[in-house]
Parts: C-alpha cells; structure tokens; sequence
C-alpha cells in the first residue's frame, strides 16, 4: 500500500493533479489538487501535492535528481542499499593524497576496510560483500597480496612522500625515528619471524621489527620491517639512507629515542653527516658527566647545555611535573618489590638491572633485601632528561623538536589500536609485508582525515567521523513505469550533514 501523485490530460487540454492510495490492486482518490494547462502551474500543484501528503500520511519525501518520491514508494523501488559513507568520505581522501595512482581497486578496498573494520582477511571479504556488494573467495586477496608485495611499496612510499613534502611547505628537513615489534599468533618462526625483545609482551611469539619514519605532525615517510631478533639500534641507519637517497635530500636532522642510543650509531650518523637529536641515557654517563649534572640544581622549567669531550652535547632539563612523576613511579615499584621481600618469592635469580630489580641486594645470610641507599641516590635523578646532539640549535629548541617523538609514538598506538596492525595472521613474507603496506597507506589516509578535520574546525575524532561515514548509506531505485535508475544518498541526522559540508559530498 502506498500514497502517490497522479497526472491525467482532460479533453480540455488542462491536466488534473491529483492524489490516490494504492490498495491491493486498486487506485483509491484521495484528494485532487486542481487542473491547469500552465507548465509552471502543474509544477507547483505536483509541490503541493506532495506537501499535502507529508502533511496527512507522516511519511518523508526523497528527492532523487529533481524527482521526489515518497518513502513508502522507495521502499517497494528499492534495487540496492550501499554503505556508501566510507568511500565518500575515506575514498575522496585516499584520492585527494595520491593513492588513485595505484589502478588496483581491490588496494584501494583493501586500505578502506582497513579503516573501517580491520581484521583478518578473511572477515574482510565477508565484510565487503555485506556492505559493498563486492563479493571474493580469500583466496582471490591472498593471490593480490602476493602481487602487491612486488608492485607497490615503492610507489606506495612515494606518494606519501609527494602529499606530505606538499603539506609541510615543499621542504623535509627534520624526520622522527622509531621502531616497534608486530607479533604472530602462532608458534612458528623462520628467517623473519623470531621471538625477541617485544615490545607487546609477547615475548613467547615470533615477531617482527617494523621501523617507521615520520616527519613533523607524524605524516609518514617510510617504513622498513626487519627479523624478530634484530636490535633496534641497527635499523635506524638503513631506514634513513635509503629515504635521503631516494629523496635526494641533502641535509636530514634526525630524532630518536633513548632505545636507539648508541656509541656505533653516534658515529654512523656523525659519519653521514647527520646532525641529531637522540634522547640521553644520563645515568650511564661517566662519573665526571654525571656529577656535573647532579650539581646543576636547575629550577622548573630550567635547561642548560653540557658539553663532552669528543664534542657532542648534552641538553639537561628539569621539570617538577617529571620529578613528582619519577617518585610516583619509583615508590609504585619499590611497594610491589617490599610485598614480594615480605612472601620470600625473590631469590639471587631476580637481582639484576631490570626495573626497580636493581634496588635489590644479598644481605650476609643470603637473603634477598632492599637497598634503600640506592633508592636515595636514584632520587636525586627526578625530573631530569637528557638530550644528546650535534647540532647547532639552542636547548630549548632541542627539547622543542624531541618533544615531537611522541607523534610516532602515537602513530604505532593508532596501528596497533585503531588499524589493529597486529596480531599478523599471515605466514609468508611476502604477504606479511603487504600487509604492511596496506596498514601504512591506511594511517597516511587517517592522518589526512585527522588534518582536514583540525583545519576545518570539526568536534569530532577521525574515529568519530568513520563511525559516521559508516551510517551513511545510498539507495538505488527503479521507477517502475519508466525503469529509470535512480540514486540517493540518504543523510539523515545533523552528524551526516556535518560530515558531508565538510568534506563536499
């Protein structure tokens, strides 16, 4: 049953609006607008028409391209319902950036549903075919993978390097370094995978080393995956090469963690002719440097610069915030370590430099006690950083550009949280590492989405603003009498308009 407009020519040439209800098989006269021989003047008895039945029936008009049909006459028409939100908001993005280059649609399928509902490959498939109507045996992506794996890496890296030199004023001079562990959900290791140092404490698990370079804001750059087992340290240097190659860049300042400080990768860097900011290890200074420190009594907020013998320099800087944080974490450990002391769980095994363990100490009868000595000489280390470098810049603009590193430190919690990087299902390495490519081009597209929201004054999260993208679907109909196709996109509530005037959809 439903309410629709009907048009009939009369003898006198006029044409009469009128308004019927169709039961069963029946038309039934509702109501008749009028009659008029004018263009203009049917026109606006149609409006009128259709205005008298949102009026009386409560039902909601659709304008499909200039033509309005009633809800209830949708319903019977409808051919086919699209989660259309997710391409035209993350679609226009992955354009905007680049990523059309690549004429593969399943790539560009693969990264969205990355976005919107990352999990296996195989609930991938069952995804796209539910929502986007396409519909693929795994096996079909598992083949693309392998493909992929060869195809486009570079292209891929290439891309995001183009978008991301646009965005940050045609020049890329300071790039941010980090490294992270991927892990496997199975037991099984080869020449990639290999249980090591996990970052996820999945120590049991094989696992993989990625490390990623991003430039300012975390826009990403490259990224390099590397075996299980390999130190951290010895993957810094080859990620940077080969982007300053690539790129022909001449001059890189590089920024790094404490993790990636050592005495071989201070003199590789010094060696290329990098200048860098890497995050000190000031305790494990020698005792002349770690004097100088101690006696420096800095106030809130206060930094200076120590200077070492073979050159490079140390920033110090003191806050009472990391003070009052290093105690609070200190006394956490210490009470969990004097528990333990208590229940008599320590034994020689746990004396080591792991943690709060190095408090530990034998006392003459072999047992395990706390050396609270210790403990007060690590106090007088809260709430100082160190910072080593080689270059030029004054402290506090040391301390302003390592600030930064927490933005790839964000970008593996968004790959790992929001993308759900790992666990990796997949054995082979070359899909292994398409899986990474597809997870790098998915985080340059939400760090895309994540600018243009800032830039456009939005409330909402990117998070947010996928969730919206996914309630907006379109709807395809066919008039029956005519067999034309037609099609809509349906936003409904406040969210979806906002959504759409942003981003022009």
């Amino acid at each position: 049953m439903g309410v629709f407009i009907g048009k009939k020519k009369n003898k006198s040439g006029k044409v009469s609006v009128r308004i019927f209800q169709k039961v069963n098989r029946t038309n039934r006269l509702l109501k008749t607008i009028g009659c008029s021989s004018d263009p203009n003047e049917i026109t606006r008895l149609v409006t009128e028409g259709y205005q008298w039945i949102e009026e009386h029936s409560g039902t909601t008009s659709f304008d499909f391209d200039g033509k309005k049909c009633q809800a209830s006459q949708v319903l019977d028409m409808i051919d086919q319902l699209t989660a259309s939100g997710v391409e035209l908001l993350l679609g226009k993005i992955f354009d905007e950036i680049g990523f059309y280059q690549i004429p593969d649609d399943l790539f560009r399928k693969l990264v969205l549903a990355r976005l919107c509902y990352p999990v296996s490959k195989l609930k991938t498939t069952a995804y796209l075919a539910r929502y986007h109507h396409l519909y693929l045996d795994v096996h079909e992506v598992y083949r693309y993978l392998d493909k992929l794996h060869n195809t486009q890496k570079e292209l891929v890296q290439d891309i995001s390097y183009r978008h991301t030199l646009k965005i940050l004023g045609g020049r890329i001079s300071v790039v941010f370094y980090d490294v992270t562990t991927l892990y496997f959900e199975t037991e099984e290791e080869d020449e990639l995978r290999k249980p090591g140092y996990s970052k996820d404490g999945k120590p049991e698990n094989p696992q993989i080393v990625l490390g990623l370079l991003v430039g300012v804001d975390g826009y990403p750059l490259a990224y390099e995956i590397f075996e299980g087992n390999k130190y951290e340290g010895h993957t810094m240097l080859p990620v940077i090469d080969g982007f300053k190659r690539r790129y022909k860049i001449r001059k890189l300042v590089v920024i790094a963690d404490a993790g990636l400080l050592s005495g071989k990768n201070i003199e590789e860097l010094t060696k290329a002719k990098y200048e860098f900011i890497i995050g000190g290890r000031i305790r494990h200074e020698h005792s002349d440097i770690k004097k100088r420190i101690l006696d420096l009594k800095l106030s809130n907020g206060g930094c200076t610069v120590i200077t070492k013998e073979d050159g490079l320099k140390i920033v110090i800087s003191y806050t009472d915030k990391r003070a009052v944080k290093d105690r609070i974490n200190r006394e956490k450990g210490i009470r969990r370590l004097e528990k333990q002391v208590k229940t008599g769980k320590l034994t020689k095994a746990s004396i080591n430099n792991r943690g709060y363990n190095k408090f530990l100490s034998i006392s003459g009868t072999a047992s395990v006690n706390i050396d609270y000595n210790k403990i007060k000489e690590e106090s007088k280390w809260d709430g100082l950083k160190g910072y080593v470098t080689n270059t030029e810049l004054a402290a506090e603009q040391v301390i302003e550009n390592y600030l930064h590193l927490w933005k790839i430190e964000r970008a593996f919690r968004i790959s790992k949280s929001e993308l759900k990087i790992r666990p990796i299902y997949h054995r082979l390495q070359r899909r292994i590492e398409a899986h990474i490519c597809i997870t790098f081009t998915a985080y340059k597209v939400y760090k895309e989405l994540e600018r243009q929201l800032k830039e456009n004054g939005a409330i909402f999260s990117p998070e947010e603003a996928i969730n919206i993208a996914q309630t907006i679907f379109s709807v395809q109909i066919t008039i029956p009498e005519t067999k034309e196709h037609l099609n809509k996109v349906l936003i409904l509530i406040p969210e979806q308009e906002t959504l759409a005037r942003i981003f022009k959809f």
